[in-house]
């Protein structure tokens, strides 16, 4: 089995009151991936995205779309440790 890896993702651009967080959760869950993501106080989106290596590196690559009423200007990562976390959560 391959070991997980895990990244903070900081998402910049119109990506609040669009359904970003939604929409993370619904990709993520639908690769099998674990973590959480938040609204920030400065209007971007940050998240914890963990699991498989594959699905994880695919996640990353969606950020830079994202839904279909959003407009990301930059996407922003940085490894983390996997914490084990089981489920998506989207956090206020």
């Amino acid at each position: 089995m391959t070991q997980p890896i895990a990244f903070h993702a900081r998402i910049t651009g119109r990506v609040q009151g669009v359904a970003f967080r939604a929409w993370v959760q619904a990709e993520a869950q639908g690769r099998g991936l674990a973590g959480w993501v938040r609204n920030e106080a400065d209007g971007a989106v940050t998240a914890l995205i963990e699991g498989p290596p594959d699905g994880v590196r695919q996640m990353l690559d969606a950020l830079h779309k994202g839904p279909a009423r959003a407009r990301v200007e930059r996407v922003e990562t940085v490894p983390a440790e996997p914490e084990g976390l089981q489920g998506f959560a989207i956090r206020r």
